[in-house]
């Protein structure tokens, strides 16, 4: 099954396969992937027999985060569809981060802002040598503040800290020592390390393994209560809006530092 952003499917294994396929322009999120994330998790989630999900990135880069001009034409609409498009962007990865079954990213190239909140929502991590990360969202105005739990979870509050205010870019073996990813691997060989952890994931029992996960989350801080959820769908949208925001897509446009930039 499929939509043109997102594809899915299962093989005989009860092993599902999620690709993230926009490669044109580093798979940036939009309506479209977002869309298709909760279609595939809908679909998955009900599917009986389903022992595990491997989300990948078509093309040489993971996933590059919030496609900017899609941003910046939401920004301009009401304060609904911006409510809307935050509360479904988040709903993507809290559905992904409680799916009953593990989940695998592999992860190549670049893995910017969204893209870390979709690796720290999965259980296991692998990433390539070539791996790039970064948390922006603040170089353009906006926050990570939806996907900030999960991240939280991941690397621990300490390096939220750093990341989530510095920007910086970061590569696969810093983050495999704070914890985002669990092993680094050349990029030849990534689709086999994947291979080879699901192995040992079938060779668990399945409820045993639901039931681990569910208590794990329990202790977590990656599934906040629903009124801490909309709060933060509702700072995010709003931030979206801001005139900070507008003077940071504005700067990405027009190719030129934001005002604030030293």
């Amino acid at each position: 099954m499929s939509n043109d952003a997102v594809l899915h499917h299962v093989d005989a294994r009860g092993v599902a396969s999620v690709i993230l396929n926009r490669p044109e322009v580093n798979n940036a999120y939009d309506d479209a992937v977002i869309q298709g994330l909760l279609d595939a998790m809908d679909a998955l989630g009900a599917r009986g027999g389903l022992r595990a999900v491997v989300l990948r990135g078509a093309g040489k880069h993971f996933q590059a985060g919030a496609d900017l001009k899609w941003i910046r034409r939401v920004a301009g609409q009401s304060a609904q569809e911006n409510e809307r498009a935050s509360r479904a962007t988040a709903q993507a990865v809290r559905r992904l981060n409680e799916l009953a079954v593990p989940t695998v990213a592999l992860v190549q190239g670049g893995c910017f802002g969204g893209g870390t909140g979709i690796v720290a929502a999965c259980d296991v991590v692998f990433a390539a040598d070539n791996a790039m990360f970064s948390i922006a969202e603040t170089r353009w105005g906006l926050m990570a503040g939806i996907i900030l739990p999960q991240l939280a979870d991941a690397i621990g509050v300490r390096q939220v800290r750093r990341y989530a205010l510095t920007g910086e870019r970061f590569g696969a073996q810093e983050a495999r020592r704070i914890g985002l990813v669990h092993e680094v691997v050349p990029l030849a060989e990534l689709e086999a390390a994947g291979a080879r952890v699901v192995e040992q994931l079938l060779q668990n029992a399945p409820e045993a393994n639901a039931q681990t996960k569910r208590v794990a989350l329990e202790f977590a801080w990656g599934s906040p209560d629903e009124p801490v959820f909309e709060r933060l769908v509702a700072q995010h949208a709003a931030k979206r809006r801001s005139a900070e925001a507008a003077e940071g897509l504005a700067s990405f446009v027009e190719k030129r530092p934001a005002r604030w930039s030293a």
